[in-house]
């Protein structure tokens, strides 16, 4: 046996086994809707909904305290609806490039259906989420992307750019999470659970994203993994662009139901404040993940790394 095949075997052992622990961890961790995370409880909105990390409230100098905490539940609802949308396109590819394992790896396949299984759990907590916020909000919000044809939007882009999109929105939900969200003692903590329930399961399908993303690159040649990087930043820009709209209706929303009239220069800053705010959590935040970056510097040289770059530049 040459020595590319024993490489070649050991990185296929070492690979089921990553993924056998995976399915080992999600039975062990395995949690419901209703009867570990609600639990029977309530949304305590006198408390804010995201830290100020992940909000940056803090250079919205010109707001009171009280409309801090306003501004931080409705951005909480967004986030929520945020991940509510984009695990909708996840589940699809997932359920897509797990039929490469369908007569291969059985450690690999069980773990991607219950990666699809906990996806539409995750879905339907995040609806659950909206539902009771918005009996305790007043009315006008309004989440404008629609979930199926952003889905299909982003899957008419290249698996690799898809897997490379996935894997880079659940590792910035660990950071989130670990960084921000766990530490902040002055959250709802009804809202501080729901996100430990996602992260704990969302911390396996990393693993699986990041498997998945290079198992899909070893197929591509030069030109179909420079195609690839295209697409990629091209699904950043539709990001970008679902954030733009929904800064300016949250900012529209919070302006509306406050107790006191914005000026326009006030609005303006509200509005551009949630922008930077929502490519901070969506976008930057996730670039700047230690494993992301490790990952993604494997894939590609440093010309296409450097077009990423600049891409993301631009929203700074």
């Amino acid at each position: 046996m040459n020595t590319n095949t024993i490489q070649t075997t050991e990185k296929t052992l070492k690979n089921s086994n990553r993924y056998a622990k995976c399915v080992e961890v999600s039975k062990r961790i395995r949690w419901e809707i209703e009867g570990d995370v609600i639990r029977g409880r309530e949304f305590d909105f006198t408390n804010k909904f995201l830290p100020d990390g992940l909000s940056l409230l803090n250079d919205m100098i010109f707001l009171t305290e009280e409309e801090c905490r306003l501004l931080s539940q409705i951005q909480g609802r967004t986030y929520a609806n945020i991940f509510g949308l984009v695990e909708r396109f996840i589940n699809t590819k997932i359920l897509e490039v797990s039929r490469d394992h369908a007569l291969g790896d059985q450690s690999a396949l069980e773990a991607m259906i219950r990666f699809s299984d906990e996806e539409l759990k995750h879905q339907a907590l995040f609806r659950r989420i909206e539902n009771m916020i918005a009996k305790d909000m007043p009315e006008g919000y309004n989440f404008a992307a629609d979930a199926n044809e952003v889905a299909s939007a982003v899957l008419s882009k290249s698996t690799w750019a898809v897997l490379g999109l996935t894997c880079h929105i659940e590792l910035f939900t660990q950071a989130h999470y670990r960084e921000s969200i766990e530490a902040d003692e002055g959250l709802s903590d009804l809202f501080k659970d729901v996100f430990l329930f996602h992260w704990r399961e969302e911390s396996q399908h990393a693993i699986i994203d990041e498997l998945e993303w290079r198992r899909e690159d070893e197929k591509l040649n030069d030109v179909e993994r420079d195609q690839a990087i295209t697409d990629f930043i091209d699904l950043v820009v539709a990001v970008d662009g679902i954030l733009q709209g929904q800064s300016e209706a949250d900012a529209s929303y919070f302006c509306m139901i406050s107790d006191r009239t914005f000026s326009s220069e006030e609005r303006n800053k509200v509005q551009q404040g949630l922008l930077r705010a929502y490519r901070w959590q969506y976008i930057l935040s996730g670039a700047e993940v230690p494993q992301f970056t490790q990952v993604l510097g494997d894939l590609i040289n440093e010309e296409q790394g450097k077009r990423i770059a600049d891409a993301l530049g631009t929203l700074i």
